[in-house]
């Protein structure tokens, strides 16, 4: 991870204090001060702050039932950053494994350990997500095929890795993607004829949402080695 992201993770320092700390040489890796923050650093080399070794936090992992109309983002832009809904200290170093858009609702996995959302948002770790999906059309056998099969978007290159899907009624399906392209679901509907009119991400690999609209909390210990098998 970058300086000055581990020197705050090690401290009370903020983002901002870390960097001047960092630039003003009072930060040592393996005994050389290092002046620039974004300089990559492991967690088995030897950091010092005012010749203090520093230890980072462990890392956190959490799950949140995302409401509809919050976005992303670690800050409110158009809609309100679902961030607000955590009381949580350091927010800001928390990212989400896996963004949904502003009017998806659903699980979300947020952490601070980006080793650890790679392996999730990866393509070619297929990763599988599962979302109920409400349409404006009925479903159609060849529908269902064609999106198994896989569907060329517009603007792309290539099509879309095979889906899984399961109706449950004509208008309501169950769909399982292990891709995480720009507004996919939306767009593999929109290339068949159909529009989403609402979504909702209920599991993430094994990580099954349990919570009610803008609950957190931790994940378990087996969720998170869940995405190491």
């Amino acid at each position: 991870m970058r300086l000055d992201r581990f020197t705050c993770r090690s401290t009370e320092l903020t983002k901002e204090e870390a960097q001047t700390s960092i630039q003003n040489g009072l930060v040592c890796v393996n005994g050389i001060a290092i002046l620039d923050p974004s300089v990559q650093v492991h967690e088995n080399n030897h950091i010092t702050l005012n010749d203090q070794p520093l230890t980072p936090r462990p890392p956190r992992y959490l799950m949140m039932h995302k409401p509809k109309d919050t976005i992303c983002s670690n800050i409110d832009e158009a809609y309100p950053s679902l961030f607000n809904g955590l009381n949580i200290e350091k927010k800001s170093e928390l990212h989400i494994a896996g963004r949904l858009d502003a009017d998806t609702t659903g699980l979300v996995l947020i952490t601070d350990d980006g080793h650890w959302s790679f392996g999730i948002t990866n393509p070619n770790k297929q990763c599988k997500k599962v979302y109920h999906v409400t349409l404006r059309n009925p479903i159609s056998s060849d529908v269902k095929e064609a999106l198994t099969e896989g569907i060329m978007l517009q603007g792309e290159s290539k099509p879309t890795r095979p889906a899984e899907l399961s109706i449950i009624q004509s208008h309501e399906v169950m769909l399982t993607i292990t891709e995480g392209r720009y507004h996919q679901v939306k767009r593999m509907f929109a290339a068949v004829g159909n529009k989403v009119i609402n979504l909702h991400r209920v599991k993430i690999g094994h990580i099954q949402l349990d919570l009610n609209v803008g609950e957190w909390r931790f994940l378990t210990e087996q969720e998170i080695r869940s995405f190491d098998q």
